[in-house]
């Protein structure tokens, strides 16, 4: 990579890796899969629904007619299809890295089957879960990554501990940011407990910019700010930079990537600096103590302040 940045052209071979890109099958997520597949990669896909994902997978082929791809069934709004999706990917014979890039904004309170908040439940719960279900398999694969997607919008967000779940109040754009900050949450934690438990697994960080993509038209305020289009905007392809560049490129631990451009919207992906809320060691201690509660799901990895080999 020089000077002026990570793109698509800095990713070098990856023949004989296997990497899992969860909503894989449009926007960010497919951009990212092609990529990886056009360098050898083995990718699975992770989605909900197979007929989209078999769509993504032969525009994929159509540029790659011998790329190794396959559908790995995942709905990150039901903790079972997680249990699931996890339990068939350690089937497979290595998995290099898990890219978590399955994210919904809504502009209405809606839930996930066990009962969350969807933004909060799909964005962090949903990667909380699958990340902590896939970490013996990835332990097997010395150089392995876990690769956990931000926004720009969590600075600025505070998260509501008394009603995580938007009970008492809702609003779509402040909510998706609580998610996105929990993400950088969990995030730097995972990474602080995997070096003091000696665990040889990378954890990366990237936010995408200012994307064209459909992810946020769900709302008013989304289509508005994505009809400004041209000069503002990614393109899907370049707001998977920040993606490639944590999944595959010279990263450091704990490192977080995405565009710098344009106060962080476009262009190449860099070294990013998050918020100083997403870096506090109690938030996110708190907040990895109430996600093992409310998914019952527990990653089996001490504080870092008590964690030993």
């Amino acid at each position: 990579m020089g000077s002026k940045g990570f793109t698509a052209d800095d990713v070098l071979d990856q023949a004989g890796k296997c990497f899992v890109v969860t909503g894989a099958n449009s926007g960010i997520g497919l951009e990212t899969a092609r990529v990886l597949a056009k360098r050898g990669a083995r990718v699975l896909l992770a989605c909900r629904d197979r007929a989209k994902a078999e769509a993504a997978m032969a525009s994929v082929r159509a540029e790659a007619p011998h790329a190794d791809l396959a559908f790995l069934p995942l709905d990150q709004a039901d903790l079972e299809s997680i249990r699931g999706a996890a339990a068939l990917a350690a089937k497979e014979p290595r998995i290099d890295a898990l890219i978590n890039n399955a994210g919904v904004t809504v502009p209405t309170r809606q839930t996930t089957r066990q009962g969350f908040e969807l933004q909060f439940g799909v964005n962090h719960l949903g990667s909380f879960a699958l990340t902590a279900l896939m970490l013996p398999k990835l332990r097997e694969t010395p150089g392995s990554r876990v690769v956990i997607t931000s926004s720009g919008q969590h600075k600025g967000a505070k998260i509501e501990w008394d009603d995580l779940n938007a009970e008492k109040s809702f609003s779509g754009i402040p909510r998706y940011g609580v998610s996105k900050l929990a993400n950088l949450l969990f995030f730097f934690e995972l990474n602080r407990r995997l070096q003091a438990a000696e665990v040889p697994i990378t954890v990366t960080a990237c936010h995408p910019g200012l994307a064209g993509t459909n992810f946020g038209r769900a709302s008013i305020a989304g289509r508005i700010v994505l009809g400004l289009g041209g000069v503002f905007l990614n393109t899907p392809a370049m707001g998977a930079w920040g993606t490639l560049q944590a999944a595959t490129g010279n990263v450091k631990p704990g490192g977080y990537y995405g565009p710098t451009a344009f106060f962080e919207l476009r262009g190449p992906s860099h070294e990013c600096v998050p918020s100083n809320e997403a870096r506090d060691p109690q938030l996110a201690r708190r907040l990895w103590d109430i996600s093992v509660a409310m998914t019952g799901i527990d990653p089996g990895l001490a504080p870092a302040d008590t964690a030993t080999p």
